[in-house]
């Protein structure tokens, strides 16, 4: 007997309502291109890891269970987004504003995103999947705290990937941290300080 066929990965997000409207504004032909394939990446390849682990920011999406949604910033050194597997993404929940919405959503409500974006290469990925609160770890929160990194974690957050796409860079501005305009800067002004004092020596010869 044969297994009976899984719906494409990208159903997640494209559910029927989604598709009514896709079909409606005429873009539902290439979907369905995409959906004969399986949908959406399920697993993390090693192109997704790298971008991942150069991140420092990302938005981190839940709803409770009446389906009211929120949106929270989680910062961090690159690395702080920590790639255990394939299928898993784990990051230490630093002390904040003690609101504890995200904690909250997620004790009802498992499901959640995760949106990065990179504004210097103008690149987007979108990740759904489920995520849990894991307290009182100790082990697992030192290997998800960066290293040197002074803020006081309070618990960790383990995302399991079910779906991930890329977006196209369109609309996208393009910002660059201000670590690396201070960098760059720096390199500028160095290298301004050996030309003038080349200049100098060859005025003094």
């Amino acid at each position: 007997m044969n297994a009976p066929c899984q719906p494409p990965s990208s159903d997640i997000a494209f559910t029927p309502s989604v598709k009514a409207v896709q079909e409606r504004k005429g873009s539902r032909r290439a979907y369905a291109h995409v959906e004969e394939n399986g949908g959406w990446p399920t697993r993390i390849t090693p192109e997704l890891a790298a971008f991942i682990a150069a991140q420092t920011s990302v938005f981190l999406a839940t709803a409770n269970s009446l389906g009211q949604p929120t949106i929270q910033h989680r910062g961090g050194p690159p690395g702080f987004l920590r790639v255990l597997d394939e299928a898993t993404i784990g990051f230490a929940d630093f002390t904040g504003n003690r609101q504890y919405i995200t904690l909250g959503n997620l004790a009802e409500n498992d499901r959640a995103h995760l949106f990065l974006i990179d504004y210097a290469t103008r690149k987007r990925i979108k990740i759904w999947g489920r995520a849990r609160v894991v307290e009182d770890d100790e082990t697992l929160l030192a290997e998800l705290m960066p290293r040197d990194y002074r803020a006081r974690p309070s618990q960790a957050i383990l995302f399991s990937v079910s779906a991930w796409d890329a977006n196209c860079p369109q609309h996208i501005p393009q910002k660059i941290d201000a670590a690396d305009v201070a960098a760059a800067l720096a390199e500028r002004d160095d290298r301004i300080r050996a030309l003038e004092a080349e200049l100098a020596a060859l005025r003094g010869s």
